[in-house]
Order: structure tokens, then C-alpha cells, then sequence
């Protein structure tokens, strides 16, 4: 490669902030650097992080990344472009004249707002939590950034005094990150793009504006809001560091990144991504689709001013990923990510015991945030590779509820699932996915998603039908596991529930 080659970075800033450098050509990673990002767990249900620990560990990752490409032999003049992909839902507020977060940023599954939730959906003369879904696609839920917001402004005195002294801004991560590396108070540029604003409840996601009715029913001044853009476009340059006027030009929201960078083009195609929790999106093509059976209506992307509006239907679960974290952290019977599928496949059954990981509520398909977790079919003779092999089964029934549920909104029965994420990394997970939904499970291996993704929302051509970079791994279903689900099912399903069902 020589250093003429343009080279791509891509931000993520979830509990890790990564910067990563791509050749666009081949797909190659030619450096990259990662800082984790410490979570804050202030009481039962609350998960905050630290605003100015993001930005600083995004300048680390710049800096570290740079001279990774700098031993490489190559200028840091090739960065052309830089994109963001980002949690959606986090919630920041800021001082616009000091530039300082007014408070930690509220994380997308944290639960305080559960009462700010109730109180809301009880205003409504139906008490009915899909209220606003004909707007927004989505249901009042602790999920989302308007009810953080509220919170901010009911509980916490500097956002308060800010608003009232039109100081306050408001964003999530992408909206921060961008406004602070185009200048901060001096001149950062605020906005965000369409695929983080609809998860906000405050954007109507047919008009593609916020919201006017919207913004009044949760209470929020419009004047805090930032700008909305394509995911395609650029939004300013670079104001310091290494990468000063290098222009940032894509942005989106991380489950749009996946699904743009698993191709997912076309109405009907649909990719899960295994991370935190695990989100399974569906391409429904230019209109958006209003679920019936308890999906999210979202936008998939939208790349470029002039280009249009995508839409897709969401299933998400909070705790996928972060399972396997809490048995190592929590439980203490595994020392890291790795050893739990060495335990699961020591047993290659969980013999009856079945893990509910509800630890911030229920997500799609219930949308219930007062659920708890349960382990529940433990015998003298369960052990730690039983509860192990279990978690691993409980992400993959989580999943084949949503895709259930896509299949019925849809009207598209899958035949394929495109996946990505941490948990691909585990072959005992996938080939336990595969079997319980029944269909195959394919798995990109090169982290290649990201490539696309960033050509994609930074409007470089993308030649699809050079697939030489393409490299997947399959998995065909080859147990039947129907009445494990079976049992899944009714361990999850609240007693009055069945009855109701039976009835």
C-alpha cells in the first residue's frame, strides 16, 4: 500500500471510544486504537459516563492511531474524512458559553426514569404507551432520549438554571463529539444526523423535523435542539489536533452504521448486531412500517441532502453482550469473554436451566421496564457450565422473538440472518442461533461492515459487485431446539399472561 491511498477513520464511542484508519480500496484496518470508557453505576438501574471521558479518550485514540500510521510511513495528510458512529440514545446537556457538561450523560439502558415514564403514558386518556407512535414510531420507554431529558430538566438544578438562561444544549454522543471537535464554544457546529434525532421521541420521522407537539407534550424547549442533517454530508472541519480541517462528513447512529455496513440495502434485508444488547433491523425501504407487534419504527439512514429517507423496523434487547460481562464481573465464573464458550460447550446443554436477563426491563417485543432477571431450573446438579451455556441460549431465544416479530410486521418470512457484533466471535453462540431460529446464520469476519459503512455515509462510491473483501462464515441449523424455546417462552411470559392467552 502506498501512503497515496486514502485513508478512512470511523469513531465509536460506546463503552470503548475506537478510532480506526481504512483503506477504502481493500477494506484493511491500517491502525487503529481503543480507550475504554468508564460506566458509572450511581443506584440500582442508573448507568451514567462521563461526557469529558468520552471526548478525551476520543482525542487519545487520534493521537495513539496517528502515530500507529506515522510508524507506518504514512502522513496523517491522507485522512481525507472523518465519520461517527455512535450510542443513540445517550443523553448529554452542556453549557454552550463554558463548553462543560451540566451532568453525566445518561446511557440509553439506564432506568431512573421509570416513574417520568408512567407519569407521562398516565396523562393520556387511553393510558397507552404507543400514543405517539404514528410520529415518532416508537413507545414511551425509559429507552429514549425525551425521557432522560425530562429527567435532566426536573431533577438537576445547573440544567435548569442553563435552559432558563439559554445556555443549554442538548445531543447525543454524535451531537457532543461533533460540536466539540468543530470548535466547542467557539464555533462548534450543533447538530446530529436522522438516525440518532428519530430515536429521541422529539423528531417526527415523516416530516423529518422535530416537533413542535412533540417537544410540548414532554415539556422541552425547541431552542436546546440541534440542527438536523443527512448521515451523508459534511458538518465541519477539525479544529485542532493532528486532524485540524480535516472535514467530518458521516454520521450515524451505530445499529444504521451496522445495517448500512451488512449492505442491508434492500426492503427485507435485515442484520442483528450482538453488542451491549442486541438490535435486529429490517430495510423496510422508503416508507416507514408501523409495528403491530411490538417492534420500533426507525430510520435506517438517510445518505446525502438530496438522497431519501430509509426505514427499518428495530427489535431491540438491552442485555446481550453485557450478560457475559455480568458473569465475569458479577458472578465471577468466568475470568474473561473468551472462557464462556469453552464452559458452554464443556456441557453442550444448559439441562433445564433457563437465564431471563432482564436487568434493565424487558425491550421489544414487551416493552415492560419493571421486569427482572430470573435463572430459574437449577438442580443439584446444575454448575457454572449449565448457567453459562444458558446465558448464551437466552440471547439467542431473544432474538428469535424479535425476528418473530419482524417476520410479522414484515410480512417477509427470513430466510438468512446477517449478524455482527462481539458475540459472532463465539461459534458455540452462533451455531446455538442458528439452531433456534432454524435458518442459517451468516457471519462477516473482516469487520468489513465498517468499511461500508463509512463509504457509504461519507458519499464514496461503493462498487458492490467487488465482493473480494467480503469473507462470511455460516452457520446451518442442525439441532431442532422448538420445545427449549417452548420452555423459554413460558419461563418469560407472566403467569396472567398465559392464562389470558388460554382464555
Amino acid at each position: 500500500m502506498s501512503p497515496v491511498d486514502l485513508q478512512t477513520p470511523w469513531l465509536k464511542s460506546r463503552h470503548k471510544s475506537r478510532f480506526q484508519l481504512f483503506n477504502p480500496k481493500t477494506a484493511q484496518i491500517v491502525a487503529q486504537h481503543q480507550v475504554e470508557i468508564t460506566q458509572h453505576f450511581p443506584t440500582e438501574g442508573w448507568v451514567e459516563e462521563d461526557p469529558k471521558e468520552i471526548l478525551h479518550s476520543v482525542f487519545e485514540c487520534i493521537e495513539k492511531a496517528c502515530d500507529k500510521l506515522k510508524q507506518l510511513g504514512i502522513d496523517t495528510y491522507s485522512i481525507k474524512a472523518i465519520g461517527i458512529s455512535n450510542q443513540r440514545e445517550t443523553t448529554i446537556v452542556w453549557d454552550k458559553i463554558t463548553g462543560l457538561p451540566l451532568y453525566n450523560a445518561i446511557v440509553w439502558l439506564d432506568l431512573r426514569t421509570q416513574s417520568t415514564v408512567e407519569n407521562l403514558i398516565n396523562r393520556g386518556p387511553k393510558k397507552d404507551k404507543n400514543i405517539l407512535q404514528a410520529k415518532t414510531g416508537l413507545p414511551i420507554s425509559t429507552y429514549f432520549s425525551a425521557v432522560k431529558l425530562r429527567w435532566l430538566l426536573d431533577h438537576v438544578e445547573a440544567v435548569k438554571i442553563a435552559v432558563a438562561n439559554n445556555r443549554a444544549m442538548f445531543g447525543t454522543v454524535d451531537s457532543w463529539l461533533i460540536w466539540c471537535l468543530t470548535g466547542a464554544k467557539d464555533g462548534g457546529v450543533h447538530c446530529t444526523d436522522v438516525t440518532n434525532a428519530s430515536r429521541t421521541m422529539l423528531f417526527n420521522i415523516n416530516t423529518l423535523q422535530w416537533d413542535p407537539d412533540l417537544c410540548k407534550f414532554f415539556d422541552i424547549p425547541m431552542s436546546i435542539l440541534p440542527a438536523v442533517r443527512s448521515s451523508s454530508e459534511i458538518y465541519g472541519l477539525m479544529k485542532c489536533g493532528r486532524l485540524a480541517k480535516v472535514p467530518i462528513s458521516g454520521c450515524l447512529g451505530d445499529q444504521s452504521a451496522a445495517l448500512v455496513g451488512q449492505m442491508c440495502f434492500k426492503p427485507g434485508e435485515s442484520k442483528n448486531t450482538y453488542g451491549t444488547g442486541c438490535f435486529l433491523l429490517s430495510n423496510t425501504g422508503q416508507k416507514p412500517v408501523m409495528s403491530e407487534h411490538g417492534l420500533l419504527t426507525t430510520i435506517a439512514y438517510k445518505l446525502g441532502k438530496d438522497q431519501p429517507t430509509f426505514y427499518a423496523l428495530e427489535g431491540s434487547v438491552a442485555i446481550g453482550g453485557a450478560l457475559v460481562r455480568w458473569l465475569r464481573d458479577n458472578l465471577r465464573i468466568i475470568n474473561n469473554a473468551e472462557e464462556i464458550e469453552k464452559l458452554a460447550a464443556s456441557v453442550g446443554s444448559s439441562h433445564g436451566c433457563y437465564f431471563v436477563p432482564a436487568f434493565s426491563g424487558l425491550y421489544a417485543p414487551y416493552w415492560e421496564p419493571s421486569a427482572r432477571g430470573i435463572i430459574c431450573g437449577i438442580t443439584q446438579f446444575t454448575n457454572r457450565n449449565h448457567i453459562a451455556f444458558a446465558a448464551l441460549e437466552s440471547v439467542a431465544f431473544q432474538t428469535r422473538e424479535l425476528l418473530e416479530a419482524m417476520n410479522k410486521d414484515s410480512g417477509i418470512i427470513q430466510a438468512i440472518l446477517r449478524v455482527d457484533g462481539g458475540m459472532t466471535n463465539n461459534k458455540i453462540m452462533m451455531q446455538l442461533q442458528s439452531d433456534i431460529l432454524g435458518i442459517p446464520v451468516e457471519s462477516n469476519k473482516r469487520f468489513s461492515r465498517w468499511k461500508l459503512a463509512v463509504q457509504k455515509s461519507m458519499g464514496w462510491e461503493t462498487h458492490s459487485d467487488d465482493m473480494s473483501w467480503y469473507h462470511t462464515q455460516t452457520f446451518d441449523s442442525i439441532l431442532e431446539r422448538e420445545m427449549s424455546c417452548q420452555k423459554w417462552s413460558y419461563t418469560l411470559v407472566p403467569k396472567t399472561d398465559r392464562q389470558r392467552k388460554k382464555e
